[in-house]
């Protein structure tokens, strides 16, 4: 504090050498000294300033009452202005236009106000100034403390330890030329006043040169060395600026000052900002390139064309392409594999400024798909429309994968589940068919008319008691199909039944099961994983309710559609109920409250995704001791194709439609019992040949053997269906065309792929003996005569039968 009431004389002594006014100087540097010292030193320091300025006021004249007022008004300037300072946030190393703007705008021009009005006044009231000197005062006062922290204050706050700058040598010219010029300028008298005046614009370069090549501190260096030049050269009477009235010459020299100094600070201030600028620009670019995620540019153009600017080495490894290939590139290109929809409400949103976070699938430069979590952000860089979005992309494939196989084994789990249940369903019909088949086999030994009509009747049982197992099969096909099937309009009404079907025998000891159907749009979506999420349901409900009261509680399965057109299925219960404080995570994987054994914490979170997946909802409602609500929420499909009515089971013996052609028909089945049974059920209306192997088939057509219509097996032994109707195809293209595939439902994703490729009819397994007559006539019909002479129907059928 000792040596800051030192430095403030000394910088006083220099101030009183150009005195215009009374006791006030047009050029104090006192107070850049005041101002650099809190900053620098901290707020503690303003004793030192009080103390300088009032000894610096009573040593130069004053009394003692006006020296103190003097020193209460510098101090007071000086601590305001740290005030201000702080409250901007003000850095020091003056790099920030906002800084320069600070220093020079709100400490130097409005806080020194305070010091000009408490300093003049109080020399004034202390008679040291003339009343009538009062204004002249407060202007040549505020000027000098003005000059004197846009002088002073930047060189001390900046020079608290010297460096020697990196650029040394063009340092020493830039101070060397500044030197000589402003020596020329402001001591040589005999040079002409124009000559001189005209000379003053080239000091500016001088200041830019020091800004721009040496940041703030060259600003200030330059601005110290012109200004005490052009002020000790004006006072002497030289320069552009000295004519008779000194106090008037000075004043008009600190405008030149100020103008110079602000100039170079700002300049400099905004070359360090451009230098943070491309330093971040460099470092981003850096991050961007080097990031795992793939990070892609596209640029908003007139009309909303959209144009990529930039790929990171990333992206380009993850879709195969090299960045040329992607830059110019529509990047709504890459989204090929998504619906016409998706893509365009993607681009609208991004239009629009709104983020989209989704996961899509891209289409690889080598046609293959690849699963992508994408965050597309747009970017305002004018501050109003959008002019470039941000697509950040995240290889996902792998955990795509894993999601399907938990999903796989939940489905397991679930139906696992119900095991026993379905196992007594099936165990029912089983019973009651085996049970028929023996009255019908004791009505046939028995003979007679009689034993026939007791034969006919327990066949007729038998036959619905295997119609009745079919329908449980098919129903648990409904959760057990791939999960890369295609999606297609799904009826939830129709979903609903043979969910409840599986799961009623598990239910019936717990609850009631109630089902409320109303109209509801159809949907979009894979019927195999929306059943699974209604199995799940059901399931979860069936486990809230403990076993023993039947009849106290109920399972209620409705559907509807809500008041936004949505399709809607709840699943109701009245079981215990969800606390208020595990309601939050129940859809959190791996959460479970059910005792080891009942839950693996994966139903509910894959149902949700399930869900979401298919642009839905899955919410819940519930309170303790009331039961529970799930609704599932999905949006209708954008084509609503009529029901078609669901035929009755029948089970009346088949006959030939009148008018049917008799065919040969070859029948190809691995398993010979089912052959010979369509055989027996084929041979009173058509020509029949049966084979348990492909390869025997397709040494049949070889030898010259042509057929009306070809029920093949899907999956058999070495040569299964896709190889026979292949080897067709090369081979007998006249008979590829009349194969009709049989399977079991098990497909694999190579037989799924193959069956989705080619235009043949597929029949499941079991086969209702009325459908497999109509698919025969249906096939006679529509194909041709069969050409060219053939063996007889005898010789060939003797050749293959079993």
């Amino acid at each position: 504090m000792l040596g800051l009431v030192v430095v403030y004389l000394l910088a006083g002594a220099l101030g009183q050498k150009v005195v215009s006014v009374g006791n006030i100087s047009p050029a104090w540097p006192p107070a850049g000294v005041a101002l650099a010292a809190l900053v620098v030193l901290g707020m503690s320091r303003w004793p030192g300033v009080f103390v300088g300025a009032s000894l610096m006021a009573f040593l130069s004249g004053a009394s003692a009452a006006a020296a103190l007022g003097v020193g209460v008004g510098n101090t007071l300037a000086a601590v305001l202005g740290l005030g201000l300072l702080r409250w901007v946030g003000f850095d020091k190393g003056l790099e920030r236009i906002r800084d320069v703007v600070a220093l020079c705008a709100g400490a130097g021009a409005l806080c020194l106000g305070v010091s000009a009005v408490v300093g003049t006044a109080s020399l004034v009231l202390g008679g040291r100034v003339p009343w009538s000197s009062l204004a002249a005062g407060l202007r040549v006062w505020w000027v000098g403390d003005l000059m004197g922290v846009l002088v002073v204050a930047p060189p001390l706050m900046l020079f608290r330890r010297w460096a020697w700058p990196r650029r040394g040598g063009e340092a020493v010219v830039l101070a060397s030329l500044t030197t000589v010029l402003g020596g020329a300028i402001f001591f040589m008298p005999e040079l002409p006043h124009s000559a001189a005046h005209a000379a003053t614009f080239l000091l500016f370069p001088m200041s830019a040169w020091a800004a721009l090549r040496f940041g703030p501190r060259g600003a200030a260096a330059a601005t110290l060395c012109i200004s005490a030049a052009s002020i000790v050269g004006t006072a002497r009477g030289h320069g552009p600026f000295a004519t008779d009235d000194l106090t008037q010459d000075l004043l008009v020299l600190q405008l030149f000052i100020a103008t110079n100094a602000v100039t170079g600070l700002l300049l400099a201030a905004a070359s360090a900002e451009r230098q943070r600028a491309i330093g971040q620009l460099q470092l981003l670019g850096t991050t961007v390139r080097s990031v795992h995620e793939g990070v892609l540019i596209a640029e908003v153009r007139g009309g909303g064309a959209l144009r990529t600017v930039f790929a990171n080495q990333a992206l380009c490894s993850l879709l195969g392409y090299r960045l040329e290939e992607l830059l110019g590139q529509d990047p709504c290109a890459l989204y090929g594999a998504q619906g016409p929809e998706f893509r365009q409400r993607t681009r609208q949103s991004l239009l629009a400024g709104e983020p989209v976070f989704a996961e899509v699938q891209l289409t690889r430069k080598e046609g293959d798909l690849v699963w992508s979590e994408v965050l597309l952000s747009p970017v305002r860089a004018t501050g109003e429309d959008t002019t470039h979005f941000v697509a950040t992309h995240r290889d996902i494939s792998a955990t795509k994968e894993l999601q399907a196989r938990l999903v796989a084994a939940e489905r397991v789990a679930a139906v696992g589940t119900l095991a026993a249940g379905v196992g007594h369903e099936i165990n029912n019909p089983l019973a009651y068919l085996v049970l028929n088949l023996e009255a019908a086999e004791r009505g046939l030994t028995q003979g007679g008319g009689t034993g026939m009509r007791e034969a006919m009747s327990s066949v007729r049982g038998a036959l619905e008691g295997a119609e009745r197992i079919r329908l449980i099969v098919r129903d648990l096909q409904v959760f057990s199909r791939q999960e890369n099937q295609d999606r297609g309009l799904v009826d939830l009404n129709a979903l609903v039944p043979p969910a409840v079907r599986i799961i009623s025998h598990a239910l019936r000891g717990r609850a009631r099961l109630v089902e409320e159907f109303g109209p509801v749009p159809r949907v979009s979506g894979s019927e195999a994983r929306l059943g699974q999420v209604l199995l799940n349901l059901l399931v979860n409900a069936m486990q809230a309710i403990p076993e023993g009261n039947p009849s106290l509680n109920e399972v209620r399965v409705r559907t509807s559609t809500d008041a936004s057109g949505r399709a809607r299925v709840d699943v109701v219960d009245s079981g215990a109920g969800i606390p208020a404080h595990v309601l939050p995570r129940i859809f959190e994987a791996f959460y479970t409250t059910k005792s080891s054994g009942e839950g693996t914490g994966l139903g509910l979170a894959i149902c949700q995704q399930i869900v979401r997946a298919h642009g839905g909802e899955l919410e819940v409602r519930s309170e303790p001791g009331r039961g529970s609500v799930f609704s599932v929420l999905l949006p209708p499909a954008r084509v609503q194709a009529p029901s078609p009515p669901r035929p009755l089971p029948r089970v009346s013996p088949p006959q030939q439609p009148p008018g049917a052609r008799r065919g040969r028909v070859l029948v190809v089945d691995d398993e010979p019992r089912l052959a010979q049974s369509m055989r027996l059920l084929l041979e009173p209306f058509h020509d029949v040949v049966t084979t348990t192997r492909g390869g025997e088939a397709l040494a049949l057509v070889d030898a010259g053997h042509r057929f009306d219509v070809i029920l093949c097996d899907l999956q058999m032994p070495e040569t299964d269906g896709a190889a026979v109707y292949q080897h067709l195809c090369a081979h007998a293209p006249d008979q590829a065309a009349r194969v009709v595939f049989i399977s079991g439902g098990a497909y694999t994703p190579e037989s799924r792929a193959f069956i989705d490729s080619v235009p043949l009819r597929v029949l499941e397994k079991p086969v209702r003996p009325d459908v497999l007559m109509g698919t025969v006539d249906a096939a006679l019909a529509a194909g041709a005569e069969p050409s060219g002479a053939d063996a007889s129907p005898a010789a060939a059928a003797g050749g293959a039968r079993h």
